[in-house]
C-alpha cells in the first residue's frame, strides 16, 4: 500500500496561487479561516493585515492591476460578506481577484445547526458571490477539490474577473486527490472571421484620412499595453484613452493626446476625435462615464469596435475574434509610416507655483501635482472631484494609474494603494481622495504605516460629498469635519500636513517628498463650491436627470 503523502486542501490553494504569483493575501481572521491563516504563515505567501474586510478586497483589486492576480481571506458571514461591495467592483471593472472564504466544517453543516455568522441556508453565501464572480466552488469533497482550484484560478486570469472559494474549517487539512492534468478549452479567434476583419480593417485605414485610436480599459486588463504601443508606434496614429483606461499608454507619448469622455473632454481631444473619419476603439466598454454621459459624438459607420471577443466594424460583425489576436494581427498587417505623430497644439503655459497668498485650488493643486509625477510613482485615485480633476494628469508609466472610474465606489483608493505598493515595492504610489470617500476607508493608512509603506495622501478637503452638491444640493451631502492632518497621533508614523494656501501645499508637497520612511498625509481645504470643469459639466447632465 503507498504511503504518498499529498498536499492537504489548504496547502495545495496556498501552492496554486504561489504559482499564479499571488505572494500577499489580504484579510481579516475570523475562526472559521483560522486554520487557513495557519497555514499560510508556514507558507511563502504572506499575509497583509487590513483594519477591514472591504478593505482587504480593495487591496487585492489594487495588487491585481499591478500583478494579474490579486487574493483576499476572510471569515464567513459577517467577513465575507462586508466584501461584496468590493468585489462587485473588481467584477465591473475586471480585475482577478480571488475571494477566499472559510466555512463552517462540512460534518458540523449536516447537523443543520444555528451557529454564529449564520444567516440562512449554507448555500446563500455561494449563491450571492456567484452572481459577481465567474467562478464560485465551495472546496467539500476532496476527490474534486484540487481540480476546482486549478479551474477557479485558471478562470479568474482568462476571464479578468474574480473567482470565490469557499474552504470549510474542516477541510483545510484534509489531504487532496492529485488528478491527471484537463486540457481547458478556452476561447480560441475563429481564423477565418479574424481574416476577414483585418483585410476590411486595412481596407479602410488606407482610405481613411484621419483615423485614429480610442483605447479602453481591456487593453489594461488583458495586458496589451506593448502590443499597443507597438501597433501605435508602426501607425503614427494619434491615440486618446477613455477614462477608465487612463494610463494604458504613456501619457508622455507622442501619440497620446488625453482623455476623451464626450462633453467631459478637453477641447483638443474631443476635436481630435469627434473629427476623425475612422476611429478604431480598442477594448472600449462604452459606460456612461466614459461617454461622458453619452454626451460623446461618435457615428457608428465610422467606427470599428474590438472588445468583448468580437470585432464590429459599422454593420459587419465578426464574432469569436479575441482582442489580443485582433490587435496583434492587425499590428503585423499594416504599413509602416514613416511621417512624424500628429503635432498636438502646446498645453496651457501654468503660473508659478505657489503665489503668496493665493487660497490653493483644484485647477492649481492638479498643476502642481502633475509637475511632481515622476517615473517610479503610481497615481490611485478614488471617485469624487479628484478623479475628474486627475483627467488632466500626465502619468509618466503606462498602467500607472488605478481607479474605480466605472464602478465608481467610494472608499477605493486608500486600501487599493496599499495592494498597489504591495504589489510594486519599487514605485511609491501618490492617493488622490476626497474627504468623505476618506472617512469611508481611510484606516488603512495604518497598515501603510505598519507595513512602513510611504504613500503620499492629498485629501480634497470641500466639507462633504462635491458630486453629489453639484447635482442636487442639501444638508445631506454635510459631513463631519475631520483633522487629517493629525492622523499619525492615531495611526502610528505618519507626517500630517494642514494647507489652505498655495505656500503651505509647496511646503508640504516637498517635506512629502523627501520623506521617504513613512505615509505622508496632506490635508487640502478647497472651497465648498471649488470644482473642476468636468465636474461642473458632468453635474449639469445629472441634475436633469436626478429631478426627472
Amino acid at each position: 500500500m503507498s504511503t504518498a503523502k499529498f498536499d492537504t486542501i489548504g496547502q495545495y490553494l496556498l501552492k496554486r496561487l504561489y504559482e499564479a504569483g499571488v505572494k500577499h493575501i489580504f484579510g481579516v481572521p475570523g475562526d472559521y479561516v483560522l486554520g487557513f491563516y495557519d497555514l499560510m504563515v508556514k507558507s511563502p505567501v504572506r499575509h497583509i493585515g487590513t483594519t477591514r474586510e472591504d478593505s482587504a478586497a480593495f487591496a487585492a483589486d489594487g495588487y491585481a492591476r499591478c500583478l494579474g492576480m490579486g487574493a483576499l481571506a476572510v471569515t464567513y458571514g459577517v467577513g465575507a460578506l462586508n466584501t461584496v461591495n468590493a468585489v462587485a467592483g473588481a467584477y465591473a471593472e475586471s480585475s482577478p481577484v480571488v475571494v477566499i472564504s472559510g466555512g463552517p466544517g462540512v460534518r458540523e453543516q449536516r447537523d443543520d445547526p444555528l451557529i454564529h455568522h449564520r444567516f440562512g441556508p449554507f448555500t446563500f453565501q455561494r449563491e450571492i458571490f456567484e452572481r459577481i464572480t465567474c467562478v464560485s466552488v465551495v472546496l467539500n469533497d476532496p476527490v474534486i477539490a484540487f481540480r476546482q482550484i486549478d479551474h477557479a484560478i485558471a478562470s479568474a486570469r482568462r476571464c479578468c474577473k474574480p473567482v470565490y472559494i469557499e474552504i470549510p474549517r474542516d477541510m483545510v487539512m484534509v489531504e487532496g486527490y492529485p488528478m491527471p492534468e484537463v486540457a481547458t478549452e478556452w476561447f480560441a479567434s475563429d481564423q477565418g472571421a479574424l481574416s476577414e476583419a483585418i483585410a476590411e480593417t486595412v481596407e479602410l485605414m488606407a482610405k481613411s484620412v484621419s483615423p485614429m485610436v480610442i483605447a479602453g480599459i481591456e487593453l489594461h486588463r488583458h495586458k496589451l499595453q506593448e502590443t499597443l504601443v507597438k501597433f501605435v508606434e508602426r501607425t503614427k496614429l494619434p491615440v486618446v484613452a477613455t477614462l477608465s483606461g487612463k494610463s494604458v499608454i504613456a501619457e508622455r507619448h507622442p501619440a497620446y493626446f488625453g482623455i476623451y469622455q464626450g462633453a467631459m473632454s478637453s477641447e483638443n481631444a474631443r476635436y481630435t476625435v469627434e473629427q476623425s473619419d475612422l476611429l478604431l476603439m480598442l477594448g472600449v466598454t462604452l459606460t456612461d462615464i466614459d461617454t461622458g454621459i453619452y454626451t460623446a459624438k461618435l457615428d457608428p459607420h465610422s467606427m470599428i469596435r474590438a472588445s468583448m471577443d468580437e470585432v464590429v466594424i459599422s454593420a459587419h460583425r465578426y464574432p469569436r475574434v479575441s482582442l489580443a489576436d485582433f490587435l496583434a494581427k492587425l499590428t503585423d498587417s499594416v504599413k509602416t509610416c514613416n511621417e512624424a505623430y500628429a503635432v498636438k497644439p502646446a498645453p496651457l503655459a501654468s503660473g508659478a507655483f505657489p503665489e503668496t497668498g493665493r487660497a490653493i485650488t483644484i485647477v492649481r493643486l492638479i498643476e502642481r501635482i502633475n509637475r511632481a509625477l515622476s517615473d517610479e510613482m503610481i497615481v490611485v485615485c478614488d471617485v469624487g472631484d479628484c478623479l475628474f480633476a486627475a483627467i488632466d494628469l500626465q502619468v509618466h508609466e503606462q498602467s500607472e494609474f488605478l481607479a474605480s472610474g466605472f464602478y465608481a465606489t467610494m472608499g477605493f483608493a486608500v486600501p487599493a494603494a496599499l495592494g498597489a505598493q504591495i504589489a510594486r515595492p519599487d514605485h511609491r504610489t501618490l492617493v488622490l481622495v476626497g474627504d468623505g470617500a476618506f472617512q469611508m476607508t481611510g484606516t488603512e493608512l495604518s497598515t501603510h504605516a505598519h507595513f512602513g509603506l510611504n504613500p503620499i495622501v492629498v485629501v480634497f478637503n470641500n466639507q462633504g460629498y462635491s458630486t453629489e452638491r453639484g447635482i442636487l444640493e442639501g444638508p445631506f451631502n454635510d459631513i463631519s469635519s475631520w483633522r487629517f492632518d493629525k492622523l499619525g497621533e492615531v495611526f502610528g508614523p505618519l507626517a500630517g500636513y494642514d494647507v489652505t494656501t498655495e505656500e503651505a501645499f509647496e511646503t508640504a508637497l516637498i517635506s512629502a517628498l523627501n520623506n521617504q520612511t513613512m505615509p505622508s498625509i496632506i490635508n487640502v481645504h478647497l472651497s465648498a463650491d471649488d470644482s473642476s470643469s468636468a465636474m461642473k459639466r458632468l453635474a449639469e447632465h445629472l441634475k436633469s436627470r436626478v429631478k426627472g
